[in-house]
């Protein structure tokens, strides 16, 4: 596990220096996200979970109203931007230093999270397939966007994931995509592989095993968001209320194949995390 060469961002004016790995906290503003513990639909709890990553040392707070899950029900972009309204106006009153994520595919959506409430990222779990304007407007907004890869769309994704190689066509999109955003601008690009978007248990297990190969492809940040998901709760045969310990142990996985940021349920949990592997580092195993 030789130290990999630090990626840096500029967040909102700040350079972040990924060569120690950060943490990225869930807030949903949803009533079905699918991990129940991550749902705050009003002030009060909006507030209390900014508080609470900030607290556990999470330097990134990513903000979702739309409930990415397989079989989601749609959310119109009206009721998405209300949601976010919402969230943004609390997160930055209570969190004012914060690095915040808004967690959307729609393009007005981010324009109106950026120029409104000056996010600092676009998480579009779509790659800019569900909103042609996405690549663009992220391009134009000159804020850090992240790629992520996923198969199909929320409501029919998990039906039926085939690949001829996981990895390398996860790998062709990536430089495709990558490509289309550097030609129209875009500079700080994150890989998010899409762990549970489109694939099978099998899928997600041979990517995170390569996590090391693509980040050292690309030479990009990458972003690993892998928290109770059912590649963990199925393997164990658990739930996502019980999967926390699992997520521990991929969390650190990634870390030791290079992730530089864990988007995580649980902060505190991967704050430790990141600090144990650190420490492995600095003896260059």
């Amino acid at each position: 596990m030789n130290a990999q060469e630090p990626v840096y961002i500029n967040a909102g004016g700040r350079l972040f220096d990924l060569s120690v790995p950060c943490v990225m906290g869930i807030l949903n503003v949803t009533p079905d996200s699918f991990y129940a513990g991550s749902r705050t639909m009003d002030e009060a709890d909006i507030a209390r979970r900014a508080r609470q990553i900030v607290d556990e040392g999470g330097g990134i707070i990513d903000v979702g109203a739309y409930s990415s899950r397989p079989g989601a029900a749609d959310v119109s972009a009206a009721e998405e931007m209300s949601r976010l309204r919402l969230a943004l106006t609390v997160v930055r009153r209570e969190c004012p230093g914060v690095a915040v994520s808004v967690d959307t595919f729609r393009a007005d959506v981010a324009r109106m999270c950026v120029e409104e409430y000056g996010a600092d990222i676009i998480n579009d779990i779509s790659g800019g397939e569900m909103d042609a304007d996405m690549f663009a407007t992220v391009a134009r907004l000159r804020v850090p966007y992240v790629l992520m890869h996923m198969q199909g769309t929320p409501q029919d994704m998990q039906q039926n994931p085939v690949y001829g190689d996981v990895v390398r066509d996860v790998c062709l999109y990536f430089a495709r995509k990558v490509r289309q955003l550097r030609d129209l601008g875009a500079e700080d690009i994150i890989l998010d592989p899409g762990f549970g978007f489109g694939k099978t248990l099998e899928h997600n297990y041979r990517l995170l095993a390569a996590l090391d190969d693509i980040r050292a492809l690309f030479g990009l940040s990458l972003l690993a968001g892998v928290s109770r998901k059912s590649m963990i709760f199925r393997l164990l045969d658990t739930t996502p209320q019980d999967a926390l310990n699992g997520t521990t142990a991929v969390n650190t996985v990634c870390l030791m194949k290079g992730a530089d940021i864990l988007r995580v349920h649980d902060v505190r949990q991967a704050v430790e995390t990141v600090k144990i592997v650190g420490q492995l580092r600095k003896y260059n195993l």
